[in-house]
């Protein structure tokens, strides 16, 4: 029994392909055209990162003077209403100040003189309105290096669907037009699959300036941001 059932199923296998096979072969000509779509959205939410550095005649010197200005920075961040999910510690560095030997100094090998320690931070700011105010209150607490500026969206989902139906749209018109030109009809859609996921905005990138505003906030323009959809659309063709 169990030698004339696999050669069954084996044939069995081989017949339930060919229908398969068969049906894709009838497809017959098709066409296959990529489709872009864009949509534009004001940003909602900027991200800083910007660092406190602090040196030392030691290291533990260096890293008290920083956690104390660090500190100062955060609680000041937290009251102008920035949540502590929004705050991330995304890098800290102790760093040795060396000396080294050359013609004038006498030295005869590297010799440390002291100690440089920078912490820093990576800020979400929900309302864009006190952007300003958090860039200058920071620098006047003891930020001192770093202030890139992305501004971003939260929740881009509207904005990505819109750019999808646009770049559907765009498919189907540029679909017609190749037919049209070539003296053929659409027919059936085959398929349609959007490629490699959409591409983020563009960041803007702002360097903040280490010095305090003396009368007001350090000034911001936050501009737009674009979405970006590409999608693949296949049609198949009917002659005539």
């Amino acid at each position: 029994m169990t030698r004339c059932f696999i050669p069954l199923a084996f044939a069995v296998s081989v017949l339930a392909a060919v229908p398969a096979a068969a049906q894709e072969a009838d497809v017959g000509p098709k066409i296959m055209v990529t489709g872009e779509g864009e949509a534009t959205v004001s940003p909602d939410m900027a991200v800083i990162t910007f660092a406190v550095l602090r040196e030392g005649d030691t290291a533990r010197a260096a890293m008290d003077e920083n956690n104390a200005a660090m500190a100062a920075v955060i609680a000041a961040l937290k009251e102008e209403g920035v949540e502590a999910r929004d705050l991330k510690t995304s890098g800290l560095a102790i760093s040795p100040q060396y000396v080294y030997p050359n013609d004038s100094n006498g030295e005869e090998k590297p010799r440390i003189t002291g100690y440089q320690v920078t912490n820093t931070l990576t800020v979400r700011v929900r309302d864009m309105e006190k952007v300003g105010e958090v860039l200058d209150r920071s620098v006047s607490l003891g930020v001192n290096q770093g202030g890139d500026i992305t501004f971003t969206n939260d929740d881009p989902a509207e904005a990505l669907k819109e750019a999808r139906t646009r770049a559907v749209e765009d498919a189907f018109s540029k679909a017609r037009t190749l037919a049209e030109a070539a003296g053929v009809s659409l027919g059936n859609l085959l398929e349609i699959s959007e490629q490699a996921g959409a591409r983020p905005p563009m960041p803007m990138v702002k360097a903040m300036r280490m010095e305090a505003a003396a009368d007001s906030s350090v000034p911001i323009e936050a501009g737009e941001n674009s979405y970006k959809v590409q999608v693949s659309v296949t049609f198949a063709l009917e002659q005539g």
